[in-house]
């Protein structure tokens, strides 16, 4: 029978801590090691909704993508997010862990499944990783040029919906060939050359400044068009490979996975 411990070995073979950027905290928050795993619940966020949900399904571990602990607590209070997500999982005897920038490095990550879901041909890594094919983000091309609008459709149908939507900076009729990507908050690859030969950049999060900087950009002919997608949408596709590689290491392992939308904005009034 597997156990906590034997599944993050699989987890680490998967996707390795190595490959974590060093402001990162994946890996075993909560849990005890010995403790047998027949059910593993994906999520892309440890919320309360998608612990509920774990609970409810008898899980013995909550794998998630984006950590609980990303920036040190201080209390797990009760009174607290991430006290009450905490105290949920261990009374409900669940262990949580998380696969996060580890995951988005490798040849199946987070990136790499959005490009893929494109259709995007020569796939390579915008920041190089440890090996030629792995990497931060994937740079591509589509089989021909298409207008941006019908890049932005293109993402409308492969995303679950969410409030927010798709946002995009250029021409509709701008025909977009080369596209960049980074699945989650990519702003920091805005300046990476191969971000800016692009076509396109497509990512999450964008902030009103590095945005109105590389849209300025994008008007001078220096730079690409811009889409911005729901962080949690874009890294959300990825639970279902995720799973698969699971339940091909852990044959006497159940796996499911969460369709829950833990994107944090329920409705969006369009003016």
């Amino acid at each position: 029978m597997s156990t906590l411990a034997s599944v993050s070995a699989v987890v680490e073979r998967l996707w390795p801590l190595s490959g974590a950027e060093s402001w990162d905290s994946p890996g075993l928050a909560v849990g005890d090691p010995e403790r047998p795993v027949t059910h593993i619940h994906l999520a892309v966020d440890a919320v309360l909704d998608t612990v509920d949900e774990a609970l409810g399904l008898d899980a013995d571990l909550l794998l998630v993508h984006h950590p609980l602990l990303f920036r040190g607590a201080r209390t797990v209070s009760e009174d607290t997010t991430k006290g009450a997500v905490i105290a949920r999982l261990v009374r409900g005897g669940c262990a949580l862990v998380a696969a996060h920038t580890n995951a988005d490095v490798v040849e199946t990550g987070t990136s790499r499944v959005l490009a893929h879901q494109l259709g995007l041909l020569d796939q390579r890594p915008i920041t190089a990783g440890s090996t030629p094919t792995t990497g931060l983000g994937i740079v591509g091309r589509l089989a021909e040029p298409v207008p941006l609008v019908a890049l932005a459709t293109m993402l409308r149908d492969v995303l679950p919906p969410t409030a927010s939507g798709i946002r995009v900076a250029g021409s509709a009729e701008r025909l977009v060939e080369t596209v960049a990507l980074c699945a989650g908050a990519g702003d920091s690859l805005l300046d990476d050359p191969a971000v800016r030969s692009a076509d396109v950049f497509i990512t999450s999060d964008l902030r009103h400044h590095p945005a109105s900087d590389a849209r300025e950009l994008m008007l001078l002919g220096r730079g690409p068009a811009l889409i911005d997608v729901s962080h949690w949408a874009a890294e959300w596709l990825w639970l279902d490979t995720a799973a698969a590689q699971l339940r091909e290491a852990l044959g006497d392992v159940e796996v499911t996975l969460s369709d829950l939308r833990t994107d944090p904005w329920d409705f969006t009034v369009v003016q």
